[in-house]
């Protein structure tokens, strides 16, 4: 018999079927990539009706672009994060990329595309730094890349002497303030780009999977042959060149490129690039990855910024209501991967 209904049931009974596809059903609903983009409507429901600009041509362009930059800090801590490592000086490597690239442009009269490149080959250069310290003195990232803040950070002010670099190529800077349709920055497309990207090395490259499984079971890599030490320095130098693309991408967007973008010593980053990864279910414990709900957690973090904003809302409670937005995402994916797991969904 060639009936399709028939194939599809030979040796799947149809109550089967059915229970394996409302399971299915049921691991998306509860996955963080749903309940994140199902908050990003309520909330723009939210805002609009509080706040009809908040849907504006201009609300929604400068959406696009702040949020690109975030989804970038990102990125660049997830990278770190899903060894069970963290990088707390991602936002003074972006500061010292963004610095880098704009003394080639402005002392050096460097074409911005190799501005930019040798912007990049700094931020990797911080990264490695961090991973290769790490690695050898067998501390944990958390106490190196709290010193290498403040180092780095406190070099680039010595040697710049903390001023800013403004003579920045009219190409580059007309680059990060260019609409796509009205509504869209170019620098959107590029952490999207980047999304993609990450996804390609995580899902389909051996250097991925390494990554991964580092991040799941250190001792059990290494015994199946992972030389654990190198990928950590990978991770950690491509963390740089992530919060480097950040860096840039703020002179871009600014048009020049400024010591104080991130903060204190890149303190500003800090919770944008911790709220991303775990609002989108990157495992802090490592082993777990998940570039899209990164990229939606990064979003939807400068859609409340942007629509407190709007409410008028001090910065103080801002900090407030992102940092217990922070808590909640932890709590609420510890009983979501509990119930997962008794279910046995995952």
């Amino acid at each position: 018999m060639s009936g399709t209904g028939q194939e599809q049931s030979v040796g799947i009974p149809p109550a089967e079927q059915a229970s394996s596809a409302r399971l299915t059903t049921l691991r998306i609903l509860l996955s963080n990539e749903f309940g994140l983009l199902v908050l990003i409507v309520l909330f723009a429901i939210i805002f609009s009706t509080i706040s009809p600009a908040f849907l504006s041509k201009f609300s929604l362009y400068a959406l696009g672009r702040t949020s690109a930059v975030n989804i970038m800090i990102g990125f660049s801590m997830m990278v770190v994060i899903i060894t069970g490592g963290l990088n707390l000086s991602v936002g003074s490597i972006g500061v010292c990329a963004a610095m880098f690239g704009g003394l080639l442009m402005q002392a050096f009269a460097m074409p911005w595309p190799l501005a930019v490149c040798g912007g990049l080959v700094m931020g990797a250069a911080l990264g490695a730094l961090n991973g290769f310290i790490i690695v050898r003195s067998g501390l944990h990232s958390f106490i190196i890349t709290l010193a290498t803040m403040s180092i780095f950070f406190g070099v680039m002010i010595f040697l710049t002497r903390a001023e800013s670099y403004r003579d920045i190529s009219p190409a580059f800077t007309s680059f990060g303030r260019m609409k796509l349709v009205g509504i869209i920055s170019p620098l959107l497309l590029v952490s999207a780009l980047a999304g993609v990207l990450l996804s390609v090395l995580f899902r389909y490259t051996a250097l991925g999977r390494e990554m991964l499984a580092t991040g799941a079971n250190e001792r059990a890599a290494e015994l199946s042959g992972i030389r654990v030490n190198r990928i950590i320095t990978y991770c950690h130098l491509l963390s740089g060149v992530l919060a480097g693309v950040a860096g840039l991408m703020l002179v871009s967007r600014t048009g020049a490129a400024i010591p104080s973008m991130a903060g204190q010593l890149g303190q500003d980053w800090l919770l944008p690039a911790f709220l991303g990864p775990v609002l989108g279910g990157t495992l802090l414990t490592g082993g777990r990855v998940s570039v899209l709900g990164t990229f939606l957690g990064s979003f939807l973090v400068t859609m409340l910024t942007t629509g407190l904003l709007l409410m008028q809302v001090g910065a103080f409670w801002m900090q407030t209501y992102l940092g217990m937005l922070l808590l909640a995402a932890v709590l609420i994916d510890m009983v979501r991967r509990s119930y997962l797991t008794r279910r046995k969904l995952i």
